[in-house]
């Protein structure tokens, strides 16, 4: 019997402005009030473990959401003492809306709305994963290239700098960030739509998109 596709086991994070086509779109921004000046250390969100979705199953629209946000993360997985274990593929799905410094939990944690791959790919180097490029295809077009060197805090920086001021469990992952389009938007799917992540080493995440009572 085959097992269960990988589920996080401890909280998932998730990291604003650390691609720098999008932090260099906000940062005419960071200058305004109230914060009047960039953020210094990693902005973080939540993805509660009501949003989690295995490999090959569907992601549920809400009804009256015509369409949502997806965006591929690569997802560092804490082992014991602090370390990474491992990394995953993530499609995190939000409900498009405007947000700085305060990204708000009832468009990002709505059910369903992580796209998890199958399996961890164990992590020995953090450095290898700065030559990783993921892919995110709709219905087989090709949407969009991430490249993880385009990362304003690297992996083994942000995994640090996250550190400094919280302890990550094992169990717990930190999603390095998610690039957006030139135009500073993200690519986005309906209902019908399949999703498809990929990764060298990594086996393809692939969610398809239903109605709320499909």
């Amino acid at each position: 019997m085959n097992p269960q596709p990988y589920l996080p086991g401890g909280t998932v994070y998730g990291t604003l402005l650390n691609f720098r086509r999008e932090h260099a779109l906000w940062a005419p921004r960071m200058h305004e009030a109230p914060y009047k000046s960039p953020p210094q250390a990693p902005v973080l969100y939540i993805k509660t473990a009501n949003t989690f979705t295995r490999a090959g199953q569907p992601i549920a629209l809400p009804g009256g959401v015509a369409e949502v946000e997806v965006a591929a993360s690569l997802g560092l997985v804490a082992g014991e003492g602090g370390v990474v274990a491992g990394a995953v593929l993530l499609n995190d799905v939000a409900i498009a809306h405007e947000s700085y410094y305060r990204p708000p939990v009832k468009y990002r944690c709505v059910d369903g709305f992580l796209g998890v791959g199958g399996a961890v790919r164990p992590v020995t180097d953090l450095g290898e994963l700065a030559a990783l490029v993921l892919e995110l295809r709709v219905d087989g077009v090709m949407r969009q290239r991430t490249a993880l060197a385009d990362l304003v805090r690297d992996v083994a920086t942000l995994w640090a700098d996250v550190n400094a001021f919280q302890s990550m469990r094992a169990g717990d992952v930190l999603m390095v960030g998610t690039d957006c389009l030139d135009d500073g938007s993200r690519p986005r799917v309906k209902r019908g739509d399949s999703v498809e992540i990929t990764a060298t080493g990594f086996s393809p995440l692939v969610n398809g998109f239903v109605g709320e009572n499909a």
